[in-house]
């Protein structure tokens, strides 16, 4: 036998692996960081306003397009130890020198746009991308404006478009010196649009004068180049009438001529979409994921479907001043104490994220909890998350609101009630928060954070719901027998007399009342539950309160028994496009 012994001495294969050390790169970013604060190896100075920055020509053309072209080509500043970057702000380039050393970027809204234009100029796409994302998650009513000049100015299509969205849907604030600040053109492209959430085109042409008026003078002059986007075809005769006797169409003949050939030739042109909309009552079945629109008075009962897949459980929700609808709820792949925010999309009917952070619900404290419910507000535009613990002895309500700046829930100041008080009822009213149990009332006064006491109602059974009108409250028990009324103002409380002349068959037993506001009116859901007939199961019914005969009248309608699994203290109603409900939704038989 013949051994090859080079084969009998040669090792096993062993495959080369390659290793990657996750902890070099903070590592490395941090000791560069060290470098630039010792100022170590520095060999170049950035002359910035009346500032010196001494840097590394590596780390920058490592980090910036800009200076890498900059320092690597044969342009003057790639030999000089000392550069002038103009078009610069001082602070704003530290903050950029901060993030190119160590990775971390500090955003603030008075610098966001000097830091998106200096990342502009530098072609530091992370800055960039992270600015613009922050301008679209703060735009409200202080900065739309202002935000969307700059998007207009820059193209930045995100924060343009988020900033047009909100616009139209709170057109309202045309009476703010920012919405005059707009150029012609931007202008131009607000009130041409369809989406304006308006229910008079004499809206556009108020908007339309303050604009001109603010500054006379320059703008008299674009007022031909406006007046063909405002839809004169929309109005009655009297407010046609009304507007050629204004002074601005009264000094100039050729304005009035124009108005009258817009007249003419716009006859085609279609209603904003909050010409279209109709106050409906919003209510949930979860589990189906189904909605219920209703309004009892126009005699309208739609039932469509929402397909937004990832929730796993609503937990309330809440329609805003400028008729934003928000919920909050559950995803089914997260943890179940997390509460993320959606809001409704009027124009493509969609639930869809409202990028905003989620909210941690509140862990319970007390023992013996009888019940424990999430509630959604909002005060002057800002959103509050409630949390409600009934326990045996006592009532915890605990808060947290909403920072459009920080994208961040707040602790807001707890209130403790002490006492048995199964039922309770939340409701906004004015720029305050009302909690309301049967032997206590609090207000809540956002401007100081703190809980003040207010005359309670001294009803003789629990408050079960509560709804505002005006600057009054209404409330009532769990079974419908008592209904009082506080006047905010007056901090005083009476009984609301048509309560004691409502009569029901005694056959009927009467519970869970929810109240709710459509078109100023008082209306109230109730559930019924009929004895006289063995097994029968709970329906519900509608009665709206007439106030000038002091009397509940029954709208003689029943309700499908399986869409309230949601209502909470009260039923919530908001502004819907009306087409467009009738296009996804099929209606209900009652």
């Amino acid at each position: 036998m013949i051994i090859n012994m080079a084969a009998a001495d040669q090792e096993p294969h062993v495959p080369a692996r390659f290793y990657k050390d996750l902890s070099y790169l903070d590592g490395f970013l941090g000791t560069v960081g060290d470098l630039q604060k010792a100022g170590v190896l520095q060999d170049v100075v950035l002359e910035v306003e009346d500032r010196r920055f001494p840097c590394h020509r590596l780390v920058l053309s490592a980090a910036s397009p800009y200076f890498r072209a900059m320092f690597t080509s044969d342009m003057a500043e790639s030999r000089q130890k000392a550069v002038v970057l103009k078009g610069l702000d001082a602070v704003v380039f530290g903050e950029i020198l901060s993030y190119i050393y160590s990775g971390t970027l500090h955003v603030s809204l008075d610098k966001v746009q000097p830091l998106y234009q200096a990342a502009d100029l530098l072609q530091l796409d992370y800055v960039r991308d992270t600015c613009s994302s922050y301008m679209a998650m703060n735009v409200e009513r202080s900065t739309c404006v202002d935000l969307y000049k700059f998007a207009d100015i820059y193209s930045v299509d995100r924060v343009r478009k988020s900033c047009l969205q909100w616009i139209y849907e709170n057109f309202q604030i045309t009476s703010s010196d920012e919405f005059c600040s707009l150029s012609v053109n931007q202008l131009t492209e607000i009130i041409s649009h369809d989406e304006l959430d308006i229910k008079e085109e004499t809206t556009v042409w108020e908007a339309v004068v303050r604009w001109v008026q603010h500054s006379r003078e320059d703008r008299l002059q674009h007022l031909p180049i406006l007046l063909p986007h405002i839809r004169f075809n929309l109005m009655t005769s009297d407010n046609m009438a009304a507007i050629l006797e204004h002074p601005l169409v009264r000094e100039d003949s050729g304005t009035s001529e124009v108005i009258r050939n817009v007249v003419k030739e716009a006859s085609c042109l279609q209603t904003r979409i909050g010409m279209e909309t109709l106050e409906m009552v919003l209510l949930f079945h979860d589990r189906k994921k189904k909605i219920l629109y209703m309004n009892p008075r126009a005699g309208m009962f739609l039932s469509c479907s929402y397909s937004t897949e990832e929730l796993h459980s609503i937990k309330a929700m809440a329609v805003t001043s400028s008729n934003i609808t928000y919920f909050v709820a559950t995803k089914e792949s997260e943890e179940q104490n997390l509460l993320f925010l959606f809001k409704y999309n009027h124009v493509e009917n969609e639930w869809e994220h409202a990028c905003m952070s989620s909210v941690t619900m509140f862990p319970r404290l007390g023992k013996d909890v009888l019940k424990d419910e999430v509630h959604l507000v909002e005060i002057d535009q800002i959103l509050y998350y409630l949390g409600v613990e009934t326990r045996s002895d006592s009532t915890l309500v605990r808060m947290k609101k909403y920072s459009w700046l920080s994208d961040q829930w707040q602790e807001c100041s707890q209130l403790l009630v002490d006492g048995l008080s199964k039922y309770s009822a939340p409701v906004i009213c004015g720029s305050y928060l009302y909690f309301i149990t049967k032997s206590e009332m609090r207000r809540y006064d956002p401007s100081q954070d703190q809980w003040d006491p207010r005359t309670p109602p001294g009803i003789n059974l629990p408050v079960h719901t509560a709804v505002a009108i005006g600057t009054e409250i209404f409330c009532t028990d769990h079974v419908f027998r008592q209904i009082m009324v506080y006047d905010t103002e007056s901090d005083s409380w009476q009984e609301l007399q048509g309560s004691s002349n409502r009569e029901f068959p005694s056959h009927l037993l009467i519970s869970n009342p929810q109240f709710f506001v459509l078109e100023n009116e008082l209306y109230v859901r109730l559930e019924a539950y009929n004895t006289a007939i063995e097994g029968a199961s709970i329906y519900y019914m509608v009665y709206v309160y007439d106030r000038y005969v002091d009397a509940w009248r029954d709208l003689k309608i029943t309700l499908p028994n399986h869409y309230y699994t949601l209502c909470r203290s009260m039923c919530h109603v908001a502004r819907m496009y009306q087409p467009l409900l009738d296009a996804v939704c099929a209606h209900v038989e009652v």
